[in-house]
């Protein structure tokens, strides 16, 4: 056999074995087709091609921004709309069904190697009093195991298109409340052991996880501690266990936690300004730092601002807020 012949079959093979890489750690060329095309072409994205085409959002994913997209299959589909009660795409309102698609997308390109645990800003808008912000995503990166919002996990990643990334995704993305960034945030593991606790007189969960149109109490400003604020309240209180907190001091712990009928963005916090939470008030202050202060003068710092679900806001606090 010629060295030429040698040669050309070795570089044969070798394009063939990259053609068929799927590796999330890696690319797929797909060639110069858009997302919408490339989405259009698959037999297994049928269901999100006709929402896509329904809420007008075709056109978007066709054009030239760049965009990353987490594609529902159809099966993903078919288990949200029979998780819903519904029959099809033509029982979702049109601008909830946009809405809710609009969750799957974010701005620019994100390979799958790149992502880190962490907050997202997703392409759906939250709205109120006149006020727009950008509904966040939370990701969780374990061993190159990503998982999305604690539902979802994106089982093949990196299929490159002329304007952007899709991920496959193995169920639909539900708009976030804030109980969803509370479950599927690791860094709020006491606090959700906290809101959870079985004896609690007032449930938290099911308040926290209604939206406006079904709580007058909605939107909501929560102020999260993190995991290491509740190991130091233990200690701050000279209790060995969670469970050692009593019900009343524990649930009027997490009602100073809690603003009502408020988005409270980080940016309407100033100096010196009284916050009314379910449990009373505290005062917020800026300069420094922003931060809370409750009626013990304990001071909370604000660690991370401005985490956005579709029925309030999160800041994340290092210590727990305590009753007067």
């Amino acid at each position: 056999m010629s060295k030429l012949l040698k040669n050309t079959i070795t570089l044969t093979l070798v394009l063939i074995i990259s053609s068929c890489s799927t590796d999330n750690s890696g690319e797929i060329e797909t060639g110069p087709k858009t997302i919408y095309e490339i989405l259009a072409s698959e037999v297994n994205y049928t269901t999100l091609t006709n929402a896509l085409e329904i809420t007008g959002l075709d056109d978007v994913l066709n054009g030239n921004e760049t965009y990353t997209l987490y594609a529902p299959s159809n099966s993903a589909f078919s288990l949200f709309l029979s998780s819903q009660g519904l029959n099809s795409l033509n029982d979702v309102p049109v601008n909830d069904l946009k809405k809710l698609l609009l969750n799957h997308v974010m701005v620019d390109a994100m390979l799958y190697r790149d992502f880190k645990t962490g907050y997202y800003e997703t392409a759906a808008s939250f709205i109120n009093g006149g006020n727009m912000r950008n509904i966040s995503m939370h990701v969780k990166q374990v061993n190159m195991v990503v998982t999305l919002n604690g539902s979802s996990m994106i089982t093949q990643g990196n299929v490159v298109a002329a304007n952007g990334i899709i991920h496959t995704v193995d169920n639909i993305i539900p708009l976030p409340s804030v109980v969803t960034f509370i479950q599927a945030d690791p860094n709020l593991n006491n606090l959700l052991s906290a809101v959870t606790r079985a004896d609690l007189t007032t449930d938290f969960v099911t308040i926290l996880n209604s939206n406006i149109s079904e709580n007058t109490l909605a939107p909501f400003t929560v102020f999260a501690p993190e995991n290491k604020a509740f190991t130091d309240l233990l200690l701050e209180l000279g209790v060995q266990e969670f469970s050692d907190i009593d019900e009343p001091t524990l649930n009027a712990t997490l009602t100073y936690h809690v603003i009502s009928k408020t988005n409270a963005q980080s940016a309407s916090l100033s100096d010196n300004l009284e916050l009314n939470t379910l449990g009373g008030v505290i005062t917020a202050n800026v300069t420094g730092g922003a931060t809370l202060t409750d009626g013990n003068n304990r001071i909370s710092k604000i660690t991370a601002v401005d985490v956005q679900a579709n029925n309030g806001i999160i800041h994340i606090i290092d210590k727990v807020i305590l009753p007067n």
